[in-house]
């Protein structure tokens, strides 16, 4: 059944996602990390909602997503699934988990399913066997290649990647081996456009793009990216819809200055009884 509204089916399944890629229908995805802001995402129709580890530098104030722990990835997940209705809703799995021997991130990838409300999970980098056992497990992947903020060292730092021939042929082989382990979708990060087109184009699972250009069959950003909740400079891949920081800062100064004068609150954002007055 479709909503007329938002031309959706009313729960967004990977089966879904894939007839989009078949149509030529482009779908957006945004992370969430509570109640809220996965409440709002879904009310405006986002198709995919992602529980990120990026949460270590959006919420936790970390310098990286490697800090990230279990335990806060699944506080995470149990507090956004509270707001997504229809959306397909999946949590990236930990750098703490990946580090596990393969039996026991299923494990973890499970206790997300289970006990978070995931739909789906998604894992960095070229690890087809483990996309295999997962999906075996019946819990549906989705793959992330291109830049893996997981394998960033100081050395290495954020840069794009596949730049040259002989790197992009070897990201497109990976993207077709991450299919044939049965990921039903495949995140595209910090990559020439050129390389994402032509991933793309060769294979059957939507790409999802986050700084791989417009050729993608979805684009995903980090909700305070969106928002513009950091008035700090942005990456050059996003485009701000809102300057949130900024006005959240207005608003805050404005409450300072009515608590400062007397004039917040006034009577009639106070209580009492007619008998006392």
């Amino acid at each position: 059944m479709w909503c007329e509204l938002m031309d959706r089916p009313e729960k967004i399944t990977p089966r879904v996602l894939k007839e989009y890629k078949v149509k030529g229908r482009h779908f957006a995805c945004l992370t969430a990390y509570d109640t809220p802001s996965a409440r709002l995402s879904d009310e405006a129709g986002i198709e995919l909602i992602l529980v990120g580890d990026s949460l270590g530098m959006a919420v936790l104030g970390l310098d990286s997503t490697r800090p990230v722990t279990f335990e806060h990835m699944l506080y995470h997940t149990q507090a956004a699934r509270r707001g997504v209705k229809t959306a397909l809703f999946a949590v990236d799995m930990s750098y703490e988990t990946m580090t596990l021997p393969g039996d026991k991130i299923i494990k973890y990838a499970k206790r997300f399913v289970e006990e978070g409300g995931a739909d789906a999970v998604k894992i960095e980098g070229p690890v087809f066997e483990l996309i295999s056992q997962l999906t075996a497990s019946k819990i549906p992947v989705i793959a992330h290649l291109g830049l893996t903020p997981q394998s960033v060292s100081d050395e290495k730092g954020y840069k794009v990647q596949a730049k040259t021939q002989e790197e992009a042929e070897i990201l497109l082989e990976n993207a077709k081996k991450a299919e044939a382990a049965g990921a039903f979708a495949l995140v595209l990060e910090c990559i020439p456009l050129q390389t994402a087109k032509k991933v793309t184009e060769n294979i059957k699972i939507p790409t999802i793009g986050i700084g791989a250009g417009p050729f993608c069959d979805a684009q995903i950003l980090v909700w305070h990216d969106l928002l513009g909740w950091d008035t700090a400079k942005k990456f050059k891949f996003v485009r701000r819809y809102l300057s949130f920081g900024e006005e959240a800062v207005k608003a805050i100064r404005h409450f300072k200055q009515d608590v400062s004068s007397g004039s917040f609150p006034n009577e009639d954002e106070s209580f009492g009884t007619k008998e006392l007055l």
